[in-house]
């Protein structure tokens, strides 16, 4: 989309939502700030022209919004608006302030292995949610991973497959980031959940510092992930089994996401036990619990105190793929709501 049409719809209603800059740009379209009357900060997704003028397109996105509408969990942004059937069809998600993994790494570094074992339970509850609603994701990166103060969140899991169905069509190249497809994706055949959970340990690789498949162009990515075992050298060693095999070249070797989950809470230290008197635990204090125990913040997320500010802008990832940048064309949030600043993929 041209500066001129993006300039166009700044101030502009889309649906009830009023459109305050742009955030980014990407496989489906341009993706907006906008508000509710309210106030409520959400990103609406835009679809492109081209996109909006195929018919297998809408059809598939209408399908992919009425589940997207149905998953819940707290580690995904939360779906609350669409229009499929509008001129340019739209889909509006909460919008979640924050740094991506990508970036949160790229600042902090590496991360170690308590907060990979937080980072892999949120996203296998993610995955739950998002699978037990029929979805596929399809496209999990550090790019679409929101690390907000209180937990990750994962993004775009609403329009993989209508996209996927209008790129297969269109260039017969697979929908997603070489480097996370399964290989499955990247020979085109079929795609069940299993794919993502190969998504999932790919990011984890990814979060300890490391790259699964190497570097270099999306064929050789996809080629490796396909005929090559992963690197998994950057895996803290407690881990690199179940990374091992979420990252097995044949899906029912996979482990679901309620595995992933047993499987983590299984090799956490046992905080309970840990530094007890010989003999065992003390009698046992009985207090009462809260009407509504407070959730839990899972540990390690926020930034150090003295860590270096971490940017906003999201992944890069090679030509031909998604990008993002910063914000353009900013204008001032109408008081008394503060902007939020902070770019979301397509």
């Amino acid at each position: 989309m041209g500066s001129s049409a993006i300039l166009s719809r700044v101030g502009t209603l889309i649906g009830r939502y009023v459109i305050e800059h742009k955030l980014g740009e990407g496989g489906m379209g341009t993706v907006y700030l906008a508000r509710s009357r309210g106030g409520r900060a959400v990103a609406v997704k835009v679809a492109r022209p081209e996109l909006a003028a195929d018919p297998s397109f809408r059809a598939r996105f209408r399908a992919e919004v009425a589940a997207a509408r149905r998953v819940g969990g707290f580690h995904t942004a939360q779906v609350v608006d669409a229009d499929p059937d509008a001129e340019a069809p739209w889909l509006a998600t909460a919008y979640i302030p924050g740094p991506t993994l990508a970036a949160l790494v790229t600042a902090d570094g590496p991360m170690d292995e308590g907060r990979l074992r937080s980072l892999g339970a949120a996203l296998a509850e993610a995955l739950e949610a998002i699978h037990a609603c029929g979805l596929v994701h399809r496209d999990l990166k550090p790019g679409n991973i929101v690390m907000a103060p209180d937990g990750p969140r994962v993004l775009d899991f609403g329009i993989a497959r209508a996209l996927e169905s209008t790129r297969l069509t269109a260039t017969g190249s697979a929908f997603g980031t070489p480097g996370y497809l399964a290989p499955e994706q990247a020979l085109g055949e079929a795609v069940t959940g299993a794919a993502d959970v190969f998504a999932l340990g790919a990011v984890l690789v990814a979060a300890a510092g490391g790259r699964p498949f190497g570097e270099g162009t999306p064929m050789g990515l996809m080629y490796r992930a396909v005929h090559e075992e992963a690197d998994l050298a950057a895996v803290p060693e407690p881990l690199r089994d179940l990374v091992g095999r979420c990252l097995a070249k044949d899906p029912a070797g996979r482990p679901t996401p309620e595995e992933i989950l047993d499987a983590l809470g299984e090799g956490a230290p046992d905080a309970v036990s840990e530094g007890l008197p010989e003999g065992g635990a003390p009698p046992p204090t009985v207090v009462d619990a809260p009407a509504t125990p407070p959730r839990p913040v899972p540990p390690g997320f926020g930034p150090p105190r003295d860590a270096v500010p971490v940017p906003s802008p999201y992944d890069s990832i090679p030509p031909g793929y998604e990008s993002y940048g910063p914000p353009q064309h900013a204008t001032p949030s109408p008081a008394p709501y503060d902007p939020v600043p902070a770019p979301y993929d397509a």
